[in-house]
């Protein structure tokens, strides 16, 4: 798993002009009557190609997707365009990719795991753990930054952040201290009052978890989830560059494509959105973790109280949010999971509750709704379309 070691280079004035737009959303998105369970026809095999095919062909497209759909044991692999344009060479299950705010349902795995073993409680607040925070914020409890209801404002959408960024996209940021941007901000609202999606929240979740446990996020999260569920090639780096063989993501707007891989550097996302993986790790991630594998009952229980809210971008179907989970809600039946996006990356990790089943989908540009609402959209029904699959396959 060789690192680029392309030494540091000045950005490109095109590219920080780029970066200033693109850095304003990048993060943000880092940035209850039940379906039915009986799978509506869904493409199989070749037609799923075929909408993998044209979601790439379509304008605005991603020059690369990959999804891997897993059940009972056998692997399907659906891919379409090229992991690097330079190259023309195709995605591949272990090449790595940054996984955007998928990496939040890894600081929820981290923190549940520390409350099925009583080293947190999910009624703890941010004053009990970490009294040095604003005093306005010390009432905020674990649940409600786990399930975006904390009114924590979002460190991602200062001004001094996103100037930082656009000046120099390559800034090494202190992680740990990411929440000084909103430390003069009182919450946004009521604690446990509304539901809004804020990357603040998962750093407090990181936060928290060091101060229970006197280890660094980095550590809990090889222990508490890469050891236990197999994960080889997944880190959270804090640097810019890209571990070998890579999905290159691409700004495609405006053309020609540009590789924006490196854009940025981990450290100024970290618990919200700087993990590195494969489409191979984050399947078996989250067929761990949607199934409950890493704590018991009682906590799957309380992860899975769920209130109205949705993922950035929001997934397939009717979403629904947990404890750093989402609820999807098809036309065919019930996944949960979580998505992200970020410069060159838009994901979606799903399974069933029981994880039996699951689906990785992975494209090569950012899609959003603030940007690209129709390809959203597009991007959306294909993606519920291979739920179907995944679930109808099951059947049979």
């Amino acid at each position: 798993m060789p690192l680029r070691s392309t030494p540091a280079r000045p950005v490109p004035l095109r590219t920080r002009l780029r970066a200033t737009g693109v850095a304003a959303v990048c993060l943000a998105a880092l940035c209850q009557t039940p379906a039915s369970t009986a799978a509506a026809p869904a493409a199989r095999g070749g037609e799923l190609q075929n909408q993998l095919e044209q979601l790439v062909r379509a304008p605005g497209g991603p020059p690369g997707a990959i999804a891997v759909l897993r059940t009972d044991g056998r692997t399907q692999v659906v891919r379409a365009g090229v992991a690097d344009l330079a190259t023309g060479r195709r995605p591949s299950q272990y090449d790595h990719m940054r996984i955007a705010s998928t990496a939040k349902a890894f600081s929820g795995a981290v923190a549940l795991s520390l409350v099925d073993r009583h080293t947190l409680r999910l009624d703890e607040t941010i004053g009990e753990r970490l009294p040095q925070l604003p005093k306005a914020w010390h009432r905020v409890t674990l649940r409600q930054l786990l399930n975006h209801t904390s009114g924590l404002p979002d460190f991602s959408a200062a001004p001094e952040f996103r100037s930082i960024l656009a000046a120099d996209p390559h800034h090494h940021f202190d992680s740990r201290r990411l929440l000084d941007f909103v430390a003069d901000q009182p919450l946004n609202f009521r604690p446990g009052s509304q539901y809004r999606y804020s990357n603040s929240d998962n750093i407090a979740v990181a936060l928290m978890a060091e101060a229970a446990t006197g280890a660094r996020y980095e550590l809990l999260l090889r222990k508490l989830v890469y050891r236990p569920l197999g994960l080889h090639d997944t880190t959270l780096p804090q640097g810019y560059l890209m571990f070998e063989p890579y999905l290159h993501g691409y700004d495609v707007t405006p053309p020609p494509p540009q590789d924006v891989s490196e854009l940025l550097g981990a450290s100024g996302s970290w618990a919200s959105g700087g993990i590195v993986s494969t489409p191979a790790d984050m399947t078996r991630f989250i067929r761990g973790y949607a199934g409950g594998a890493l704590y018991g009952k009682n906590v799957v229980r309380e992860q899975r109280r769920w209130i109205a809210g949705a993922s950035e971008p929001a997934g397939p179907g009717r979403n629904t949010a947990g404890l750093a989970i989402f609820r999807y809600a098809t036309r065919c039946g019930v996944v949960l999971g979580h998505t992200g996006n970020f410069p060159g990356y838009t994901q979606l990790i799903a399974a069933t509750p029981d994880g039996r089943r699951s689906l990785t989908f992975s494209v090569t540009t950012q899609i959003n709704k603030s940007q690209t609402p129709a390809l959203l959209s597009r991007l959306r029904a294909v993606q519920e379309n291979f739920v179907c699959a995944l679930l109808a396959r099951s059947q049979h």
